[in-house]
């Protein structure tokens, strides 16, 4: 309606003669706005134009009464009102026409009328009432809000008070059971295994302290097998570690080496025999591959052996080699056994190393002693009637030569007796060694016979400077004192060509009282003696010396031996000998 009176006023529709225009207007608007009809009244309320949409049945309705076309030019605004009928509802805009000249003055009116169907209208209705009654809702909003508030309070309290009364109840039933199972668990866990729940319920918390009841009598019956076991293991480990110690001790002070390896030629144990007869440490090669270890020599002779068919077949296997640590030979008699389990799977080797060379060394000795014996009772028996007959013809026939020839006699024959008492002495040490009176050993004091031997010879060589270190708890031992002061004196006399009668002889003694084992030293810093004489040193008839006989230090051997004790030599430091000599020291 408003766009409808803008375009009348400004185009001056009303004008008489515009008025078959402003009928084809009222038409097309009609028609674009789908309305039900379009007037137009004049100032005066004379209806000007009407247009009517035919397909609507407008006869129900009345149109709008003058008094509703006059209040509105009088007020000059808009308005409407509301036809109905029982097919539907006749909505009627009235908008006034202003003059083109005046913008005040109401020169018309224009009545636009939209037929609404009496479906539409019930809609609208329904909608209106609850419109309505939203309103009225909306007005009661805050009384209902607080009825409702109260009444979820008084709930929500209700359902408080009910769930602080079941927790109550709850925590009765069953944080009792728990807190008797916590403490079940402490006691448990400090090993007290006699705790029992005495609870009687067939719910799931019955079930619980069932399963734990018999959890820890299952846990009691456990600990007491285990603790069973366990005594039983710590006896098994106990006997074990005896054996094992006990074979440590034993594989420790056998007089044989003995070596073990693995299937893949590891070394898994060395005693202290193999180790000083290799000349090797066992914390350098245990857990190592005897390659990496052993030197070439070694090596070839271990690989030596493993090709052996005697050992690949038998399973076993004994030779006899020499072996060299630079500073003496050995002779050891190798014998080689494979390891296997009960199924026959190769484990690895055990080697036992046994020394014969104190066995080869007596022996020697023995067959020494046996020739010196021969040679001392055939060659002294000539010795005397040659020696007597020659001087017999030096007595008888010496002055019954000239004067020329008496000078050549006299020089054979004395050069025969020289010559037959020299093999005599030789023939004595001969003697001697074949028959080494046996020890006699007494109580004495070792102090005061290295004493004497040591003021015998300072008093003799007077260029030798002789030292003793004495100690002072050496104890007074059975030994053979005249056998000792020979030893001394071989071994001083030894010293004193070594340093060519000019130089520093020192006697230590010491006494082992763990051991009970008294040691005495005598070295010298002489010209020492070569790695290769070491090993001959005390055999018979073996000599450095020019003019010796090769059998003092053979006799020193003896004599110790005989005393239960030993000898040996090594080097001194910068230069010189070191003759060491250990007894045992028994009363």
């Amino acid at each position: 309606g408003n766009i409808l009176s803008r375009i009348i006023t400004y185009e001056g529709y009303l004008i008489p003669s515009k008025m078959d225009r402003l009928a084809k207007f009222s038409n097309e608007k009609r028609k674009e706005f789908g309305l039900a009809s379009v007037q137009v009244f004049s100032e005066t309320l004379a209806l000007e134009v009407v247009s009517s949409d035919h397909s609507i049945d407008l006869t129900a309705f009345k149109g709008p009464g003058p008094d509703i076309l006059r209040a509105a030019i009088e007020k000059g605004t808009d308005t409407y009102f509301i036809q109905s009928s029982p097919h539907g509802d006749l909505v009627n805009g009235i908008v006034p026409i202003f003059s083109r000249t005046e913008s005040k003055a109401v020169v018309g009116l224009v009545v636009t009328s939209e037929f609404i169907p009496g479906a539409f209208v019930n809609r609208l209705q329904a909608i209106s009432k609850g419109v309505q009654e939203y309103r009225q809702l909306k007005m009661l909003r805050t009384p209902i809000l607080s009825s409702h508030m109260i009444t979820l309070s008084i709930v929500t309290l209700l359902i408080i008070f009910s769930s602080i009364w079941f927790g109550f109840y709850l925590s009765k039933e069953i944080t009792v059971p728990i807190k008797e199972l916590a403490e079940g668990t402490h006691r448990i866990a400090s090993g007290d295994y006699n705790f029992f729940i005495d609870l009687e319920t067939k719910d799931e918390m019955g079930m619980l302290v069932n399963s734990f009841n018999k959890m820890t009598m299952d846990l009691k019956t456990s600990k007491n097998r285990l603790e069973a076991a366990n005594k039983e293991l710590v006896a098994s480990n106990l006997e074990l570690e005896q054996r094992r110690l006990y074979m440590e001790i034993v594989l420790a002070n056998v007089a044989a080496g003995v070596i073990s390896a693995d299937a893949h030629g590891k070394i898994l144990t060395i005693n202290k025999s193999a180790e000083r007869m290799l000349g090797i440490r066992a914390r350098e090669i245990i857990g190592k591959a005897y390659k990496e270890v052993l030197s070439k020599d070694y090596c070839k002779t271990v690989d030596d052996f493993l090709g052996d068919e005697g050992l690949l077949h038998k399973g076993y296997l004994e030779k006899q080699i020499r072996l060299s640590d630079g500073t003496s030979r050995l002779t050891v008699l190798v014998s080689l056994n494979v390891l296997r389990d009960d199924r026959g799977i190769y484990l690895g080797l055990v080697a036992v190393l046994e020394d014969l060379s104190e066995i080869e060394k007596a022996q020697r000795m023995a067959a020494w002693r046996e020739v010196a014996r021969r040679i001392a009772h055939e060659v002294k028996n000539p010795l005397t009637p040659i020696q007597l007959s020659a001087q017999r013809l030096k007595k008888r026939y010496g002055k019954m030569l000239d004067n020329g020839e008496e000078g050549v006699f006299q020089e054979c024959t004395s050069m025969i007796i020289t010559q037959v008492e020299e093999l005599k002495r030789l023939v004595n040490e001969f003697s001697n060694f074949a028959r080494m009176p046996a020890a006699n050993p007494i109580p004495s004091d070792i102090t005061k016979i290295i004493h004497e031997a040591i003021s015998l010879y300072r008093e003799a060589h007077r260029d030798v400077q002789f030292v003793f270190k004495d100690a002072k708890n050496v104890p007074i031992f059975n030994l053979d004192g005249e056998q000792i002061r020979r030893v001394l004196i071989n071994l001083f006399d030894n010293a004193i060509e070594a340093i060519n009668n000019k130089g520093e002889v020192v006697v230590e003694l010491q006494y082992d009282e763990v051991l009970k084992m008294v040691r005495i030293e005598v070295i010298d810093n002489g010209r020492g003696i070569s790695p290769e004489n070491k090993t001959r040193l005390f055999e018979p008839y073996f000599s450095t010396k020019k003019h010796g006989t090769g059998l003092g230090l053979a006799i020193v051997s003896t004599i110790i031996s005989d005393h239960n004790g030993f000898i040996r030599v090594r080097d001194n430091t910068p230069k010189g000998t070191r003759f060491i000599i250990e007894l045992p020291a028994r009363t």
